[in-house]
């Protein structure tokens, strides 16, 4: 039998993404409603630090401390422009201040982004994640990234979060005109993913996959 990972989610979208990295390393997926993992209100609180390292961190605490003994990979991620300086960052699950979630948060985030870049020239920005895995056996992390630029107007129904106004440099479109199979390959979940999930085959460890709740940009 296939070792279970725990891909603690809330958002359809990544697991849609995570399920084939994980079959493709040999693991079998668990979600978190399979589980039986109960969403509780303290997951909003969980991204407080300043770092995508130190709240992937603080993620799979969290999820180890609940996933009965199964150790956990927390993935922090978010889009960095560099005409705003890195932001949203960190920031982005959240940026625009809304309180809303799904497809209207990721309006309202996109929106205050074409908004910030209004008459901008320069457009680069990349999409960051960091994966980290607390078991038994200690913790590690990996670093993903994927580079790209914000176009002036969205494109495509995939995806969700910024995608559809990402222009990925490696696939010449947006990630959100990609298949899954397609931005699986490039992403920046797909690298720090893959990456940690090396690390777990190469300890011969068994690993939880547990991801940050549902957000813009991630």
């Amino acid at each position: 039998m296939l070792p279970v990972l725990l891909v603690a989610t809330r958002n359809h979208g990544k697991l849609m993404e995570l399920e084939p990295m994980i079959a493709a390393a040999g693991y079998q997926a668990l979600s978190l409603e399979a589980a039986g993992i109960a969403e509780d209100p303290e997951e909003d609180g969980l991204e407080a630090f300043d770092t995508f390292e130190e709240n992937a961190f603080a993620k799979a605490q969290y999820f180890y401390a609940r996933a009965g003994g199964l150790a956990v990979l927390a993935d922090d991620s978010g889009l960095a422009v560099d005409a705003l300086q890195g932001a949203p960052g960190v920031r982005s699950k959240r940026w625009s201040g809304s309180t809303a979630s799904g497809a209207a948060l990721d309006e309202e985030n996109n929106a205050k982004l074409l908004t910030a870049l209004l008459g901008e020239s320069q457009r680069q920005a990349r999409f960051v994640c960091v994966a980290a895995i607390v078991s038994a056996t200690g913790a590690r992390c990996a670093r993903g990234e994927s580079s790209g630029r914000i176009l002036e107007r969205a494109s495509g129904a995939g995806g969700f979060g910024y995608d559809p106004l990402f222009w990925s440099d490696a696939l010449g479109k947006t990630f959100a005109d990609a298949s899954v199979e397609e931005k699986s390959q490039v992403s920046h979940r797909a690298r720090a993913a893959a990456a940690v999930l090396v690390k777990c085959i190469a300890d011969d460890t068994g690993v939880a996959i547990a991801v940050d709740r549902a957000g813009a940009g991630r």
